[in-house]
């Protein structure tokens, strides 16, 4: 076997800027809000100072420039130093996250035809790499993104884009600036101003698109510099106004109830809301900690948000992360579903109360609201609710009056008959999903036992796609006849990415799927031990001529991380799907409960 010694990569041998100076450090370092920062709040070997030389980037715009786009996935935070970014929302209010999902499904299939056209099927550890999101450039762009783009935006919004190429990228630009801020009515963002942060800290798409006004001159800051610059309170408490007074507004109006609400009453639900966080951003190691104990014993373990039976005090809504729906059954808890990005809870009792029945006393909650893991709520209290929101919301689509509740007075009703399930996906393959965290998959693995013959030529074709190393494990966790394999899932909030010191595992910008750049992977094992699903595995490090990685120093092999890549650059489907003959194997997104419908509908018809 070929071998290569080098010395072991470090944190900071990739910077994000190859071109940053000293000087350039220097005159960030004068300017706010570094210069408000405590010093002394940073270690010494990761300063304030190497933090901006090694986690920030320069950025030069001319107008027009367009820096990211509404719906895509980024790692980073933008801080304007001169000029003037415009941040448009170009999706309307009325659209729903379906139609996100038929572009995302639209986006997938054509990238798989352009990879193909283009004949990508090189050997997966000698083959080019992209830059990874928090390393790409402002204006880097397939001809595939370009044109995807310019389909969507006029399919969409009518709005004019045009690219302009230089040797090393093309960049697109935005078209009648002065008409897409007449029309759209664009937020403008000056110097001094920090924004992008929440997609970055939350790992979600971004909520609006942002461009260039005039020539502008703006400071990325990737995820992990991010996280570092929070060691200063001040910074930390800036973040989190800052989501009050300009993200908050436009989450709410994504949901539902709170779409037709004028903009003068939903300023006062903005102003009244409370923002709560229950359990922790890494619950990945609590999670591993309760592994073993029982079911019912993890549920009483999860951090309460409300109770069944406690007076319905408002609306809370799930900004980020999941929460478990339940209510008491006998000794246990019985889960009836989970929530996500946008849901509601309290919704129900609240309308019971005081729309359908104002003249009886009022029904206490009727379920329970856990957090699975980690979830950001936002809670409005009844009386904003009362007043600002429900005169807004046609009666007809309100939820229905409580005709056989569990609960009254506070105290439950002992001859209450049962609810039915309010979805059609079996009660115990909730409890074994959410039990498992498994509601966190967007791309879940799934293999039907009663197909499969265990012939592993979907671990073969998977090794052969992938250099003689399969990235995935014909093993996992079983309910009935379905196994959920050890590959990763993509997840909705993948948390493998809060420790990556160098940002080598990360989103990719367009479809979201969670990649690995080996160039910048340091072998340090964070994902691996920070994945709850042990979906990623270390293997050794190979370089573009298939030689093993050695450390100079103890002569043993280098590590890099190693999962699931979807065969994004095969221009087609997985090679394990298509490897199986007995159309045993299937990718679902089981963090979302209509998908998970569908799919039980057609395994159980």
């Amino acid at each position: 076997m070929a071998t290569v010694a080098m010395q072991r990569p470090q944190r900071w041998d990739h910077p994000l800027d190859p071109n940053m100076q000293s000087a350039d450090v220097e005159r960030l370092l004068a300017l706010a809000p570094f210069c408000h920062m405590d010093a002394d709040r940073f270690a010494a070997q990761a300063s304030l100072a190497d933090i901006l030389r090694n986690d920030t980037r320069l950025l030069r715009l001319k107008r027009g420039d367009v820096l990211f786009r509404e719906g895509q996935y980024g790692g980073s935070a933008y801080l304007v130093l001169h000029g003037t970014i415009g941040a448009v929302v170009l999706r309307p209010p009325s659209s729903s996250e379906q139609d996100g999902g038929r572009v995302r499904r639209w986006w997938r299939r054509a990238t798989r035809r352009w990879r193909k056209r283009q004949g990508q099927q090189r050997d997966r550890r000698s083959r080019p790499r992209q830059p990874s999101a928090a390393q790409e450039q402002p204006g880097d762009r397939s001809v595939l993104a370009t044109r995807s783009i310019k389909w969507l935006a006029d399919r969409r919004s009518g709005l004019q884009f045009g690219t302009r190429t230089d040797a090393q990228n093309t960049q697109l630009f935005l078209q009648d600036i002065p008409g897409v801020l007449d029309r759209f009515g664009a937020s403008r963002i000056g110097a001094g101003e920090l924004f992008g942060e929440l997609a970055a800290v939350t790992r979600c798409p971004r909520d609006f698109t942002a461009f260039a006004i005039e020539d502008s001159v703006v400071l990325e800051i990737r995820w992990q510099g991010l996280k570092l610059l929070q060691q200063d309170p001040a910074f930390r408490q800036t973040l989190n106004e800052r989501y009050r007074q300009h993200s908050l507004a436009t989450h709410l109006r994504e949901t539902d109830v709170f779409r037709y609400v004028p903009d003068e009453h939903l300023a006062r639900v903005v102003e009244q809301a409370r923002l709560e966080t229950f359990g922790n951003l890494e619950w990945y190691a609590q999670y591993r900690r309760e592994a073993s104990k029982s079911p019912n014993e993890r549920i009483v373990a999860e951090p309460l948000v409300a109770s069944e039976g406690d007076y319905a005090a408002g609306l809370w809504v799930v900004r980020s992360g999941f929460a478990r729906l339940s209510w008491r059954q006998g000794k246990g808890h019985r889960t009836l579903a989970y929530l996500g990005k946008g849901s509601v809870f309290g919704l129900r009792e609240v309308v019971h109360n005081c729309v359908h029945h104002p003249e009886m006393p009022p029904l206490p909650l009727q379920t329970s609201l856990r957090a699975i893991g980690y979830v950001d709520i936002v809670c409005i209290p009844k009386r904003v609710v009362v007043e600002h929101v429900l005169p807004f919301v046609r009666r007809s689509h309100l939820p229905p009056p409580y005709t056989t509740p569990r609960y009254q007075f506070g105290q439950p009703i002992t001859d209450a008959p049962l609810p039915e399930d309010r979805n059609q996906v079996d009660s115990d393959l909730l409890e074994f999903l959410v039990d498992n965290r498994l509601n966190n998959g967007q791309r879940t693995m799934v293999v039907d036992l009663a197909r499969c013959t265990r012939c592993d030529d979907c671990v073969r074709a998977c090794a052969a796609t992938h250099g003689g190393d399969p990235v995935f494990e014909r093993t996992g966790p079983i309910f009935q006849q379905w196994m959920f394999a050890h590959a990763c899932m993509h997840c909705e909030d993948p948390v493998c990415m809060i420790g990556c010191p160098t940002g080598a595992i990360h989103r990719d910008i367009e479809s979201g799927l969670v990649a690995i750049n080996p160039d910048t992977c340091i072998g340090c094992k964070t994902c691996a031990e920070s994945c709850p699903y042990d979906n990623i595995r270390m293997v050794p490090a190979k370089d573009a001529k298939g030689r093993t990685k050695m450390d100079i120093e103890s002569g043993l092999p280098l590590l890099q991380a190693s999962k699931c890549d979807m065969c994004i650059d095969r221009g087609q489907r997985p090679a394990c799907y298509d490897a199986c003959p007995h159309d045993a194997l299937v990718r679902i997104d089981t963090s979302d409960i209509d998908s998970l419908e569908k799919w039980w509908r057609r395994r159980v018809a």
